[in-house]
């Protein structure tokens, strides 16, 4: 192996072990979910849901300007918790062109 072929594949396990603890947070093996905690889940997001949905539903127009505030504060949280409750791995798009350009530099 070259030189140059060797600090490649380090930068390239350099930048992962850097990116994969921010998306490692996120991972959520279902083996580890035990029913009772699955359907509790499951209702907290129905719940989550609804409230979204009155929220929706909603005459804004005779709301004043903290009134709407607040109500765009508590979809942003909801929205927050249901994409913590779903789980899975998300990546950043600086982190795909990184993947990218460093998949394209090695082969």
């Amino acid at each position: 192996m070259t030189v140059n072929k060797i600090l490649r594949i380090a930068s390239l396990v350099l930048l992962i072990a850097i990116a994969l603890p921010a998306s490692s947070a996120i991972i959520v093996p279902e083996s580890s979910q035990t029913n009772s905690a699955a359907k509790t889940d499951n209702a907290r997001a129905q719940q989550l849901l609804q409230r979204l949905e009155y929220i929706k539903g909603m005459d804004k127009s005779e709301m004043t300007r903290l009134e709407k505030k607040s109500l765009r504060k508590e979809v942003k949280e909801i929205k927050k918790e249901m994409k913590v409750m779903s789980g899975g791995v998300y990546l950043s798009v600086g982190a795909i062109i990184i993947v990218i350009l460093l998949l394209i530099l090695l082969l």
